[in-house]
């Protein structure tokens, strides 16, 4: 396992970082359970290879994830990091702060918690309820007391947000999403590293986008990568303004292929990152010939959500990710955010007179159907 300087936190972390948020399981009469012993075993096995970040939540898994976690941590506490974050979108008052805090740490049955975030800041909570409420002063009084060692936070906004945030001083971690797919935080990381904070990578394969096979993905890397998520970790690994970098696993075998990965001590040389950068910049270009989701042919008439399912024809198309494509378009018609099916469409051909891009649309939602279907 490669081991990374935290910012300058003094930690040493794993490239590696084990997220409990997707622990194997069921749903039962609308609750979920989890399979305790199995998500344990697999938690041991990640501590075991080298792992020694762990990340949980207060809501993840139906509220039932740190009690998990805290039980995996028997006899690895003093070698594991633990990471945890206040649920803030709960909080009505100052007071929430410490309450929250002191139930995790009965869920967790520790003493501390390592890294405590502020979960999913954006622009309106940071206002509307950190500062507000002033919970920077309740997070400092809880480190000041040794409840907390870290104040930290996970976001989800745009780019210039993370920036002002890290700007604030305040904070010495953070958490935000960073992927083949998605790079927008790219500036912000930098910017991040620069300012000493460690940073810690959610969604490193696009949310599963990036778990399914693609030989165009895999081909960017030659022979050097067994698969399309193993591009995707070591593209986000590769990144030296990155700690560590989070995967939501879900079984034995995926722990030990992503440990293998972290693993990898030769890092992705610039003729390697070259490659992938030339690979993507000329499927985007592709994409946004394709659409580019400027939804100027908004609202059909049939409702059908004509961005939508460009966009999953693109995950095919342009990105190989056909298995994905085909899972997500199979909500299309079923599932009211995906709008109704293009069999719907009477070809009235509203779309395509305001359509900037000239796309017969009409034609390419037949070809969706078609491929997709």
């Amino acid at each position: 396992m490669q081991y990374r300087r935290f910012g300058n936190t003094g930690v040493m972390i794993s490239a590696l970082g084990f997220g409990a948020m997707r622990l194997p399981g069921q749903d039962k009469d609308g609750e979920f359970f989890v399979d305790e012993e199995k998500s344990i075993e697999m938690i041991h096995r990640a501590f075991d290879l080298g792992v020694n970040y762990i990340d949980t939540a207060y809501g993840y898994c139906g509220g039932k994830s740190e009690i998990v976690v805290g039980k995996a941590l028997k006899g690895y506490r003093d070698k594991v990091y633990v990471s945890t974050k206040m649920p803030t979108w709960k909080v009505t008052r100052k007071e929430d702060y410490r309450k929250f805090l002191e139930e995790q740490l009965k869920k967790l049955d520790v003493d501390y918690i390592d890294f405590y975030h502020f979960h999913g800041l954006n622009k309106s909570r940071w206002e509307d309820v950190v500062l507000k409420y002033d919970l920077i002063d309740e997070a400092q009084k809880a480190k000041e007391e040794g409840l907390i060692k870290h104040i930290s936070f996970s976001f989800h906004d745009k780019p210039e947000i993370l920036i002002q945030l890290i700007d604030t001083g305040l904070f010495e971690s953070l958490l935000c999403q960073y992927n083949l797919l998605d790079r927008a935080n790219e500036e912000a990381i930098a910017h991040a590293n620069k300012k000493g904070l460690g940073v810690v990578i959610m969604g490193p394969v696009g949310g599963g986008r990036l778990a399914s096979p693609s030989e165009i993905i895999k081909k960017s890397l030659g022979d050097k990568a067994k698969s399309t998520p193993e591009v995707a970790l070591r593209f986000v690994l590769a990144n030296p303004n990155v700690s560590c970098a989070l995967s939501g696993m879900s079984s034995i075998d995926m722990v030990e292929e992503n440990a293998r990965v972290a693993s990898i001590e030769e890092p992705l040389s610039e003729e390697d990152k070259k490659r992938i950068d030339e690979t993507f910049e000329e499927n985007k270009k592709l994409a946004e010939l394709y659409c580019t989701g400027c939804e100027y042919c908004l609202p059909c008439p049939r409702g059908i959500k004509i961005p939508r399912v460009f966009s999953i024809m693109n995950y095919h198309k342009v990105f190989g990710l056909t298995e994905y494509a085909k899972k997500e378009f199979a909500k299309v018609g079923k599932e009211e955010n995906y709008g109704t099916s293009p069999m719907d469409c009477v070809e009235c051909g509203a779309c395509e007179t305001k359509c900037p891009q000239n796309i017969k649309i009409r034609e390419k939602l037949k070809e969706t159907l078609a491929e997709l279907s």
